[in-house]
């Protein structure tokens, strides 16, 4: 870089590490730090060992992240000076070492830019992902199962595991349904971006005319939460054990002790068949269900508020997001984002870390244009 490029690039390192300060909430972390430690050092944290767990975590993210930008704050200070001191001697070899420490820098910033995309309350809460067929038939259901592997796919490759909850086979193939918990790091955060309808184009493999047929997939994302914070009176919940079935791999346990809990005010129905005792299901799925119940009563203050502002919006996760297009071109293009990937062999293979990055940004754009 010339001199005049470096400084520029010092100034803007300066800029983007500034907005990333302010998105990440730095003093508010800080603040929270001081009840974290005080909690982290009481005598008694690991009697309650899940609670220990979040404790610890939460400490130790907030430290990690503190340290990175205080760090590249001192950093790039460092950089400043030498870059002047570099410019005043007319030492070459200085302006190089001052361009290596720049690109170093730039490359950390980029994670700290990516830390700072996850600033919605329940990012980082484990994501209760399921996916339904939609309209198009057996096309639909192989569809569902199609983005079933995408997902699966993406997930062996990262650091955030999953369990299979609920699996129900397609009559000719592909599935009904199936719902996943996916745990770990920003796990909600990095899957609510896949909340929606999706659409895919092609020629099908079921028509003996070789058509092309559109066929649709709901897939739905909510945070999951504790029992706790949910009120749920027993009396409300109708309880049905059957035999779980579906070829649902390494991932789920076929038991002869599946639960399906309904509960009747809301209509609301969930399902596990992944555990391997009827009580374990049981459990399992009283724990979707209150994900679920606080989802609705999300949507429902939402709603409330979009009345009385007068606004009108599409019902929640039924909107189409996503096009798949296979036939009379390749093309996968998010509808929020604008992002576009001609590769969609690459996306269904489970490449999807560019859509989801660019739905982070779509997001948080929204807000602070809002």
């Amino acid at each position: 870089m010339e001199p005049a490029e470096l400084r520029d690039a010092v100034k803007d390192f300066r800029s983007r590490l500034g907005d990333a300060r302010g998105f990440l909430d730095l003093e508010g972390k800080e603040a929270e730090l001081v009840g974290l430690r005080e909690k982290a050092s009481a005598p008694d944290l690991w009697n309650d060992q899940n609670n220990a767990r979040a404790v610890t975590s939460r400490l130790a993210a907030h430290e990690g992240t503190i340290k990175l930008v205080t760090d590249l704050e001192a950093s790039i200070e460092d950089v400043d000076v030498l870059l002047e001191l570099a410019l005043d001697e007319g030492d070459v070899d200085s302006l190089a070492e001052v361009e290596t420490e720049l690109n170093a820098l730039m490359s950390e910033l980029s994670v700290l830019e990516r830390e700072s995309l996850f600033f919605g309350e329940y990012d980082d809460n484990a994501a209760i992902l399921s996916i339904n067929a939609g309209a198009g038939g057996v096309d639909a259901q192989d569809w569902a199962e199609m983005l079933l592997r995408m997902y699966t796919r993406y997930l062996e490759r990262s650091s955030l595991s999953f369990e299979v909850d609920d699996y129900q086979e397609g009559e000719e193939a592909g599935i009904k349904s199936v719902t996943l918990t996916i745990t770990g790091d920003h796990a909600y955060g990095t899957f609510e971006s896949e909340r929606g309808t999706h659409r895919l184009v092609r020629i099908s493999p079921f028509d003996s005319a070789a058509r092309r047929h559109t066929a649709f997939a709901g897939v739905d994302v909510i945070p999951q939460v504790e029992i706790a914070e949910i009120e749920i009176e027993p009396e409300d919940l109708r309880i049905d054990t059957y035999r779980a079935s579906g070829a649902g791999g390494q991932h789920i346990n076929k038991t002869d002790s599946a639960v399906r809990i309904t509960h009747e005010p809301t209509g609301i129905v969930v399902s596990c068949q992944a555990e391997r005792s009827q009580m374990q299901n049981k459990a399992r799925a009283m724990q979707l269900l209150a994900a679920r119940l606080a989802e609705k009563a999300r949507q429902d203050q939402a709603a409330e508020v979009a009345a009385i502002r007068g606004e009108q919006h599409e019902a929640g996760w039924g909107r189409q997001i996503r096009s798949y297009v296979l036939q009379p071109y390749q093309m996968v293009k998010d509808l929020r984002s604008d992002h576009e990937v001609g590769n969609i062999q690459g996306v269904l293979d489970g490449d999807i870390d560019g859509f989801i990055d660019a739905y982070l940004q779509w997001r948080r754009a929204e807000l602070y244009e809002a």
